[in-house]
């Protein structure tokens, strides 16, 4: 797939090999993403499940949860929230607020608890595809990868949207893995083309375990104005980090 320039903050995190020795890693499955496109408002509720695997063998459930929402005009809201263990009820609020206006390609990152802020303005506008674009309709005509096998796995409904949903495998060998044994890496996603976004996605690696994904509380009237621009009680930080970089600059205290 053709390289994104990423504006969204994604609440899943890359799983890691957990091997000791030069193991291949396969590509991990990606968060939602949401695009910055116009004419489709909508708000919703990322909710993730994430179970990792231990270097001692044992499980660590977690999970998470972060609102997202878009515009009539294309603005986008992401929220980034830290993982908590699954006997935990709640998350914890929000450490991490990005916006983006494609009008004037103004990204911003907001960080709640110290009420400060960061910008920059991109130099060129974002993909409109979502990064992991797998399950829309123009990945069905894109080449095969040789590295992958891709399943379809039909059509479903999440939360009243129709969704086309591709697994994509990877097999590791068992000199490659790490682990002496072959390994097959799964990741899976659930394409809505009316929202232009993954609506679902599950990541799965032996190694290291499996993260899932799903948008739920859908709404697709117009959000709140007040989402997109920064409150007027925060102040300026200074400047974000350049375009290509995933994980926001954290502001002076």
């Amino acid at each position: 797939m053709r390289s994104q320039l990423m504006v969204g903050i994604c609440c899943g995190v890359a799983a890691m090999v957990a091997a000791s020795g030069p193991a291949v890693r396969a590509q991990a499955g990606g968060g939602i993403f949401v695009t910055p496109i116009p004419n489709a408002p909508f708000s919703g509720t990322v909710r993730v499940e994430r179970m990792d695997v231990q270097p001692n063998g044992n499980t660590l459930p977690l999970w998470s949860e972060r609102e997202i929402a878009r515009d009539n005009e294309g603005r986008i809201y992401n929220e980034f929230r830290p993982f908590v263990p699954t006997t935990t009820r709640t998350v914890p609020d929000a450490i991490v607020i990005h916006l983006y206006d494609p009008q004037n390609r103004m990204t911003e990152y907001l960080y709640p608890e110290q009420k400060t802020y960061r910008m920059m303005i991109l130099k060129r506008p974002p993909a409109t595809d979502t990064p992991d674009d797998f399950a829309s309709p123009a990945a069905a005509i894109a080449p095969p990868s040789e590295f992958t096998r891709r399943e379809d796995l039909g059509y479903r409904t999440i939360t009243g949207l129709q969704v086309h949903g591709v697994r994509v495998a990877q097999t590791i060998t068992a000199q490659e893995s790490g682990t002496g044994q072959e390994v097959t890496v799964t990741n899976e996603y659930w394409y809505s083309e009316a929202l232009r976004l993954n609506l679902a996605t599950k990541h799965n690696d032996p190694r290291t375990g499996n993260v899932t994904m799903t948008v739920t509380q859908i709404d697709r009237s117009e959000p709140s104005a007040k989402l997109f621009g920064v409150p007027a009680d925060y102040t300026m930080a200074g400047m974000a980090n350049p375009p290509g970089s995933t994980i926001p600059v954290k502001p002076m205290r």
